[in-house]
């Protein structure tokens, strides 16, 4: 039993300890979408499973408030399942373990899942409340939001009657979200002939690990460390200085979070591998002089292993390598008009290279349309170089401020009221659903806010424990205050 139940608010932490006792990683929701169904059975509300696998649920009006606006409480169910490399945690099966370190709930070895658990706890805390006052209520939990927003691209038409969307899916509490980027996956992929190894030649597996990762949109604009791009350096100069070839390459596992670990396997003459160990050694000490400050726990270290039969050719090597040491990596550019907030980025997400395949993934994000294609053309035309096939999947538009939403004037004077200080009101580089609903429901007045989290889609996501008490009682008070139809 987690401790964490006991923490304030009951009703929300509760419901987020059911949660993380149910798995729940994008891809395999079945047992989550059987979960919310059986929740909202039990606390007497009206759900069900649309064909897109969002869960819907409907919760009627308190008596005398009948007359306010539909609200509608938005989140995603599915999470982002992320360990670390000692970690034999398995997300399909095992439960999350969570543990309270300070002012913080973490889990072990693992993502949390308040990405985007805690606003699912509140939808359900909300559902099951018989003290509450508000209109009516419709929760709306979406499927696999994590790898391509795919519950809310296949949300059907004219399922939702509600006119407000509060999407609960933001990491800064006391801020109210009005817009976000959209964003585009683009995959680099080649098939190639394997060559043979010298069978004389010794194989040296590189492993990079240790960096701190995190969210694509929301930290990419931190400087952290991308673990592809570093081994990259590092290839370049084992293959110049040591007759290195490459045989495999493994880095990154899911395209919105900066890749944090990586690890490849080369092989070279037998009299080279002292020189390329003592490469390692340098390499590792210059990335930390580089992220010196960003970077604190660097682990960059070389292990004899088998020699494989076959390797990458010197050709396909060398395209491949040059066109990720090519490609852009982070921050593009700032919204001109608003300077501290990112406006175009990429991360160089995923790299798979071995066994005739190589793989290559990126997440593009921008608040500009135009901006978005810019990126995501230069990222085709640096692999098409390289002789890959590029595919574009996943799109999606930014969300565009509301600068005159009425829910918004009126949950920002609540937050005054109840706090005695201003919300901030801003934009943010993340990807959110909201502008893929707003497409389908164009008369929605939207905002995002949420309870503070640190590290998404890391192994050390952690969830601010002051921040989740003043999350609900905004929450309530808003929906105490919705305005009349």
């Amino acid at each position: 039993m987690s401790n964490i139940k006991n923490l304030k608010p009951e009703c929300v932490w509760r419901n987020f300890h059911a949660l993380t006792q149910v798995p729940r990683p994008s891809g395999h929701l079945e047992k989550i979408q059987q979960f919310l169904l059986d929740f909202a059975k039990k606390v007497g509300v009206e759900a069900f499973q649309d064909p897109a696998g969002n869960i819907v649920m409907r919760k009627p009006a308190t008596p005398g408030m009948e007359n306010r606006k539909t609200v509608i409480l938005q989140g995603h169910m599915d999470m982002v399942p992320q360990k670390t490399k000692e970690s034999k945690h398995n997300f399909e099966t095992d439960p999350i373990k969570t543990w309270i370190d300070g002012d913080w709930v973490k889990a072990k070895g693992t993502t949390l899942g308040a990405d985007d658990g805690l606003g699912i706890a509140a939808i359900m805390a909300v559902m099951e409340a018989k003290d509450l006052k508000h209109g009516p209520i419709e929760g709306l939990c979406t499927a696999d939001e994590e790898t391509g927003m795919y519950g809310a691209n296949d949300l059907p038409a004219g399922e939702l009657k509600g006119e407000i969307l509060l999407n609960l899916d933001t990491e800064d509490e006391g801020e109210m979200i009005i817009g976000s980027a959209g964003g585009i996956d683009i995959t680099a992929t080649l098939e190639y002939k394997e060559a043979d190894t010298d069978p004389e030649d010794a194989a040296v597996k590189v492993t990079l690990k240790g960096l701190k990762g995190g969210h694509s949109g929301l930290e990419i604009g931190e400087g952290r460390a991308n673990a592809n791009k570093l081994m990259a350096r590092f290839l370049r100069s084992a293959i110049s200085e040591c007759s290195a070839r490459l045989a495999s390459w493994n880095g990154g596992n899911m395209r919105n979070a900066i890749p944090f670990e990586c690890e490849a396997v080369v092989t070279l003459p037998k009299d080279n591998v002292e020189a390329l160990k003592d490469l390692v050694a340098d390499w590792k000490e210059q990335f930390a002089d580089d992220y010196k400050g960003i970077e604190s726990g660097i682990e960059f270290f070389a292990d004899d292993v088998a020699t494989p039969t076959t390797e990458v050719p010197v050709e396909i090597q060398d395209n491949l390598l040059n066109a990720i040491y090519a490609c852009h990596d982070g921050v593009i550019r700032y919204i001109p008009s608003i300077p501290n907030i990112v406006e175009t980025s990429s991360n160089l997400a995923i790299v798979n290279i071995g066994g005739g395949k190589a793989a290559v993934k990126i997440l593009a994000r921008s608040a500009s349309e135009s901006m978005k294609d810019y990126i995501a053309e230069t990222i085709e035309s640096c692999f098409n170089m390289a002789g890959m096939k590029v595919t574009l999947s996943g799109g999606y538009g930014g969300w565009n401020p509301n600068t005159d939403s009425e829910i918004v004037k009126v949950m920002a004077k609540i937050y005054k009221n109840l706090f005695g200080q201003e919300a901030k009101v801003q934009v943010v580089h993340a990807g959110l659903e909201c502008s893929i609903i707003l497409g389908k429901y164009p008369g929605l007045d939207i905002c995002s806010f949420g309870p503070t989290l640190r590290s998404p889609h890391t192994a050390n996501e952690r969830a601010y424990i002051p921040s989740v008490p003043k999350y609900w009682d905004f929450l309530v008070k808003t929906l105490e205050e919705i305005p009349e139809k």
